[in-house]
């Protein structure tokens, strides 16, 4: 079936979408967290390619009918509510300590990124990773260092 977006364009966004998911999954695998580099990428570019088919799906029945139904925001819907499953995955509760909630977070932030690279929406997509990356990595090390100086 013919998409509504050039070869060229799918690849972009589906391109976009790996690289971010693998810029936020950098940054877990570097601290060693459960839901590293692939993890990340993977959910990020699933998310894309669900945002892609969905609007793909929305024109085909556009082209069918004029008067359809269709929603592409049930997808995205349904997108979210599996990334947050996955996320909720990898935390982990243990002797009354909630683990890992910021990887989980990132698994969302990455599902949420996708979702913006497979809307064509790479402005968004960009802040998402940049803002992403303020809050992992330098607010990381603010923290690491406001716990140092409480340890001391």
């Amino acid at each position: 079936m013919e998409t509504e977006l050039s070869l060229e364009e799918l690849a972009l966004r589906l391109g976009a979408a790996s690289l971010a998911g693998m810029i936020i999954g950098f940054e877990r695998e570097w601290r060693q967290k459960p839901a590293g580099l692939r993890t990340h990428m993977l959910v990020s570019l699933a998310a894309a390619a669900f945002t892609i088919i969905s609007f793909e799906l929305y024109h085909a029945s556009l082209a069918i009918s004029e008067e359809s139904n269709g929603d592409p925001i049930r997808v995205i819907e349904g997108v979210v509510a599996g990334v947050a499953f996955l996320g909720a995955g990898v935390i982990i509760q243990s002797r009354g300590d909630v683990r890992n909630l910021t990887t989980g977070a990132t698994i969302w932030m990455s599902g949420a990124t996708g979702l913006a690279c497979g809307g064509g929406f790479f402005v968004v997509a960009g802040l998402l990773v940049g803002l992403s990356l303020v809050i992992l990595v330098v607010l990381g090390l603010l923290q690491s260092k406001a716990k140092e100086s409480t340890d001391s």
